[in-house]
């Protein structure tokens, strides 16, 4: 087996495993989170509380009309999804932007499935420091923002090689 073998079968690892982790926390948090008060951790820097998200990043897009937001964040996101993983087989990425890219489209692909099955997602983490503080957000949501920054370093180091 190649290295680069190893390397492709580490990323679909990867992908499957994220998509898995995001589908069970998903899950216990609608089985012990929904209809129940937000917990709080470590000197409520951590809450843990059920919500349904229906619109995208921190519920923008959320008052839309129902069929805005299947036209935006289930149809065009799904677009989007397969035309990112025909960009990702013909540039063939490698390194720190193919993690990158893989932890984006397993974190976007597992919200997808959520919104085309259900009309939202459910998001269950909240994080912060007295009233500073991040929208709630899930696993799925870590992943893109993890493989946003592994891209983007990858990128911009990539670009500092060729130019310097």
């Amino acid at each position: 087996m190649t290295i680069a073998t190893v390397g492709r079968l580490a990323l679909i690892a990867a992908v499957v495993v994220t998509i898995g982790c995001d589908r069970v926390t998903k899950h216990v948090a609608t089985t012990t989170l929904a209809g129940m008060p937000d917990r709080s951790y470590l000197a409520d820097t951590v809450r843990v509380g059920y919500a349904e998200n229906a619109g995208g990043f921190l519920s923008v897009g959320a008052s839309l009309p129902k069929s805005t937001r299947t036209a935006v964040f289930t149809v065009a996101t799904g677009v989007a999804l397969v035309a990112l993983t025909v960009a990702t087989l013909r540039r063939r990425w490698n390194g720190a932007a193919a993690w990158g890219v893989a932890l984006f489209a397993a974190g976007g692909l597992s919200n997808w499935f959520d919104r085309f099955m259900h009309g939202n997602v459910v998001d269950f983490l909240n994080v912060g420091i007295g009233p500073v503080r991040t929208g709630i957000f899930n696993v799925a949501d870590v992943a893109i923002m993890i493989g946003i920054g592994l891209f983007a370093i990858a990128e911009v180091s990539h670009a500092n090689r060729v130019i310097g």
